[in-house]
Parts: C-alpha cells; sequence; structure tokens
C-alpha cells in the first residue's frame, strides 16, 4: 500500500516543521522538509503543510516575505490543481499573503504575543481536514501568535458564510463564543471555495499526546489520509 506523502515546507524561522513531521509520521505518513528555496514540490504528494513559526522574524507583516519565497509559486500551482494544502499559525498568514486564502490578519486586540490551550467548535466538516470531527464538537488546541486577529470586508464575510468556508470558530469548553484575540467573528480557521486550501491559527500538530495536553489534533491532521 502506498504511504501517504506530506511535504512540509521550511521558510527561514519556521520552528514547527519537527512537530509537524512528528505528528504525521506519528499518523504512518512519509514525511519530506521541503526548503523554501527550492522551486518544485516532491513529486507524489498527497499534501503540503505550511508551519508554524516567525518567517523572515515577521519582518513588515506576518507571512508577507515569506509569500515571496520561490517554492510558494510550485505551492500555489498545486493547490490550483486540487492539491491539498494546510497552513499552520505563521503557515497561515502566508496563504493569506499568497492569496490562496481570502482575509488578512492584524494584531491581537490585546497587542500581546498569547501562547495558551483554547477550545475550538467545528463549523463545517464537509471537507478533507476535518471530515473526522462532527459539526458543534469542541476540541482543545494550542495557540501561539501574536498576529492572530482574523479580518475580512463585509462581502468577503459573507462569501465565507454562504460558502461554509467559515471551518473553526474559538468558544469556551460549553461552545459559548470566547474570542481570545479579536478575529471576526471568532474565527480561528477557513477554507478556500474549492475545499482543498485550510488555514487555521491553533496548531493541532502540538495537541497530539494527552499527556502533553490534549490529542484532540489527531483527528484534525489524520482527516486528509482518510
Amino acid at each position: 500500500m502506498k504511504k501517504f506523502k506530506v511535504a512540509v515546507v521550511v521558510f527561514a524561522g519556521t520552528n514547527c516543521e519537527y512537530d509537524t513531521k512528528y505528528a504525521y509520521e506519528k499518523l504512518g505518513a512519509d514525511v519530506s522538509f521541503v526548503w523554501h528555496k527550492d522551486k518544485k514540490l516532491p513529486s507524489g504528494i498527497d499534501l503540503v503543510v505550511l508551519p508554524g513559526g516567525f518567517s523572515y522574524g515577521d519582518a513588515l507583516r506576518s507571512g508577507a516575505i515569506a509569500r515571496f519565497s520561490p517554492i510558494v509559486d510550485d505551492v500555489i500551482r498545486y493547490a490550483n490543481e486540487g492539491g491539498n494544502v494546510l497552513g499552520i499559525c505563521n503557515g497561515f498568514q502566508i496563504l493569506l499573503e499568497a492569496r490562496l486564502l481570502p482575509g488578512a490578519m492584524k494584531r491581537n486586540e490585546s497587542l500581546h504575543f498569547i501562547s495558551k490551550f483554547h477550545h475550538l467548535k467545528v463549523r463545517d466538516n464537509n471537507n478533507a481536514f476535518l471530515n473526522q470531527l462532527s459539526v458543534g464538537e469542541i476540541v482543545n488546541i494550542p495557540i501561539a501568535h501574536a498576529e492572530g486577529n482574523y479580518y475580512i470586508d463585509e462581502a468577503g464575510l459573507k462569501a465565507l458564510e454562504d460558502n461554509s468556508q467559515i471551518l473553526l470558530t474559538y468558544c469556551d469548553k460549553e461552545g459559548n463564543e470566547s474570542n481570545p484575540n479579536g478575529s471576526l467573528k471568532a474565527i480561528a480557521g477557513i477554507c478556500n471555495k474549492n475545499r482543498n486550501v485550510f488555514g487555521l491559527m491553533p496548531h493541532p500538530e502540538r495537541a497530539m499526546e494527552s499527556l502533553l495536553g490534549s490529542s484532540d489534533g489527531v483527528k484534525m491532521l489524520e482527516g486528509f489520509m482518510r
């Protein structure tokens, strides 16, 4: 049986590539790193992941410089051809800057870096990413960001809502809205219209072991493999 193949793109300043590699290897995938200055993704891959971190030290805006790394052109090609792409935290920011996902990130409302576990509510599971979870299900996933305050204009928000592109929102353990960063409509994760490009600020790759606080990330990441 062919192994599920994941390519993890590493930028200057990425710091979650090994967590992501560990998470997908734990699920049985074959994982390779791709340096951001490469021009081509590996052949035969099933998923591209842009992991968390601080690419280029978050200079200008988070993800603004990384968006122009040579490999991003091939990530755009791969996504436009229907390949699955997942951006986690800084990876989400890069996908926004590359216009593979709509909207933008602002500084957290508090202007402070936030690092803690936070609950999320699943809003839509009709996609490869969250198909192992139920609509309304609540998961506990770490967040760690300074610019996670998602924003989109009124027309863009309506399009997200009409197309069921809002996948995850911030909540408390009972499912009531609890917004840690000021994100519009408490949005924590979205997808594109074609439902093959996904971005979220929380870190499911850091929620793979109950011993370390939560294993709720397992169902999130294994959705691509089902």
